[in-house]
């Protein structure tokens, strides 16, 4: 972790995991990572408005070499990985044979290694269904979280931090359209949905850029040199509660808090970043296909404004929304931020109104519409 005076640590927060299973930097022998360091609300100001460094160090590394691997992944995954090439990035689901989420990872390709970026206490399922899904393939999957280390560069203004590593001419992402309904086969581009620049850096690792901010993956030994550096240049350090809440605001969800054992990718806005629609059978594709051409998933991704009037703790994880004394969805992430107040990211029913009276436990919440 970024080791600062007066750093609040953050484990509560990465275990929200639904099934709470064992958090990937604890089985790693990695810390814990910091919620904030003192003023919450500035840092989430600072990550709004410029650039912050964001330790997220909790999330589980998984490597993958071998000279199968992309076509391997490809089969295995929601995303068109053939066509990746060296020094770009994407993101990828793993499906149950529903089309349940039951992985979510974010994608990095250096040319040797495919890096794969998953939710703290997430990796060992990842890993596990990888090695069970070797064969006869080219590919050695394993878990490399005690060796390599995420950060974030958060804000607009993270590109122009990152000048301060010598990493510089990171692309914004390339975001694929998504089709509507019924729609030809062949009309989609044979990429990944959503392409992320991916440049080396110096000290080993790489950066990223991705719709928050820049990731940097780093070898653990030199974490204290990168941090040094980018503080030295004038860039705060923020804690996970300000990266939590800049991250709710953008409806960007988090697989095992923000969805349930019955969530499928197109309730909660992973179409677009983490689902080709047009690139041959995967577990699960089916469900997604159809729930696609028929446009009506049964749930989907809202964000709630909650009136803080009861009570000023944020609803837990999995609290019940409710219309009427019936419940109609859950409460994912809850935070404070610091424009918007009291708000929260939850999973309701398609049929509930934009306008609807809801409650969360004791505390009205509207929904968002915009």
């Amino acid at each position: 972790m970024i080791d600062i005076a007066g750093a609040v640590t953050a484990e509560a927060i990465d275990e929200e995991t639904r099934e709470q299973p064992e958090p990937a930097h604890r089985a790693a022998g990695v810390g814990p990572v910091a919620a904030h360091y003192g003023d919450p609300m500035r840092e989430q100001r600072t990550l709004a408005t410029g650039v912050g460094l964001v330790d997220r160090s909790h999330r589980g590394v998984v490597a993958v070499p071998g000279e199968e691997r992309m076509t391997w992944l490809h089969t295995l995954t929601s995303q068109h990985l053939a066509a990746l090439r060296p020094w770009q990035g994407t993101e990828l689901l793993v499906l149950s044979p529903h089309g349940h989420v039951e992985q979510h990872a974010l994608v990095a390709e250096d040319g040797e290694t495919t890096w794969l970026d998953t939710e703290p206490g997430m990796t060992g399922g990842l890993l596990s269904y990888l090695e069970k899904m070797r064969f006869f393939s080219k590919v050695d999957p394993r878990d490399v979280t005690a060796d390599h280390a995420l950060l974030s560069l958060v804000g607009p203004e993270a590109t122009g931090a990152l000048d301060t590593l010598g990493v510089t001419g990171l692309a914004e992402p390339d975001v694929a359209a998504v089709p509507g309904p019924k729609f030809r086969s062949g009309e989609l581009p044979s990429r990944p949905s959503v392409v992320y620049d991916v440049k080396p850096l110096p000290v080993g690792g790489w950066a990223r850029r991705v719709a928050l901010g820049v990731d940097l993956l780093v070898p653990r030994p030199a974490m204290t040199q990168v941090v040094d550096e980018l503080r030295g240049a004038g860039v705060p350090v923020a804690g996970l509660w300000a990266y939590e809440a800049v991250r709710v605001a953008a409806r960007r969800a988090r697989a095992g808090v923000d969805t349930d054992h019955r969530t499928i990718p197109a309730e909660v806005g992973l179409i677009g970043p983490a689902v080709h629609l047009d690139k041959g059978c995967y577990r699960g594709q089916e469900t997604v296909a159809r729930v696609h051409n028929l446009g009506k998933p049964p749930r989907r991704l809202v964000l709630l404004h909650l009136d803080g009037v009861t009570t000023d703790q944020p609803p837990a994880v999995g609290t019940p929304v409710t219309l009427d004394g019936r419940a109609v969805g859950f409460v994912g992430t809850a935070v404070h931020h610091f424009e918007l107040g009291q708000i929260a990211l939850a999973v309701v029913k398609r049929n509930v109104a934009d306008d609807a009276r809801l409650m969360v436990g004791e505390t009205a919440a509207a929904i968002d519409p915009a």
